[in-house]
């Protein structure tokens, strides 16, 4: 009898410690699981980033910027080329603009000597000889006198053209010769045109052979008889000088 409750309480510890054991297995396989579930949760928290590679983003973000306005000035120093290349007729408006206000883009060189020539300052016939060292009659005047330069027929309104490189000295009106011009030669010579109207040589300006002075004018009175003309007068040094002598 002994025995027989020896074996059964044998039994039923060995089945308590078998039970134990299932349980225990099953509460392991229940922990792994909760640990595996919770590692794919997401992490409620902000992660911060490695501290080293903020500070290299940074420093990399300085350098950029520092490139970048290092390039403006030569950005805008290319944005008119661009501009142009997208314009072609705006390169040539600006280069207008950079040269106005000039005296004829640049001084002309002045060097008129006794071995140069003259142009005509307008075409026709001679109606008054250049003489100074004999009196010539002037049909208007009645009378003999002698005269400093040329009188040359024309019509009105002719254009009346610089006879050489030129800068004019003086702009003015006289009673005998009415509106004229006196240019600069170069070397002490002058030339004086008259009988003008509509005068566009502005004083102090340069002016190239055959640029025109103004347009023939009706003749004054000291002329009325001769005609419409171009009163022509060459000097050097202030001393009259047959204009002839130059003229092509």
């Amino acid at each position: 009898m002994k025995e027989k409750v020896n074996q059964m309480f044998k039994d039923k510890l060995f089945l308590v410690m078998l039970v134990l054991g299932l349980l225990t297995i099953v509460a392991a396989a229940g922990v792994v699981t909760v640990q595996r579930g919770k590692g794919a949760e997401e992490n409620p928290y902000l992660e911060m980033p490695n501290p080293e590679l903020i500070a290299q983003e940074e420093d990399e973000l300085q350098v950029a910027g520092a490139s970048d306005a290092a390039k403006k000035p030569e950005d805008e120093a290319k944005a008119p080329v661009q501009v142009a290349e997208n314009n072609p007729n705006q390169g040539n408006d600006l280069a207008a603009e950079a040269g106005a206000g000039k005296d004829a883009a640049q001084a002309l060189v002045l060097d008129f000597a006794d071995t140069s020539t003259l142009a005509w300052p307008v075409r026709g016939n001679v109606l008054l000889d250049y003489s100074m060292d004999q009196t010539i009659y002037f049909p208007t005047l009645d009378q003999y006198k002698c005269n400093p330069g040329l009188v040359i027929q024309s019509e009105v309104s002719t254009p009346v053209e610089a006879p050489a490189n030129a800068r004019v000295l003086e702009t003015g009106t006289s009673e005998e010769i009415g509106s004229f011009v006196v240019l600069d030669l170069g070397n002490d010579y002058t030339v004086t045109c008259g009988q003008l109207k509509e005068v566009t040589a502005v004083q102090g300006e340069y002016l190239t052979a055959g640029q025109v002075l103004g347009y023939v004018s009706e003749p004054t009175k000291y002329y009325s008889v001769e005609g419409v003309n171009v009163y022509f007068e060459l000097r050097h040094q202030g001393e009259a000088l047959d204009p002839l002598d130059y003229m092509e």
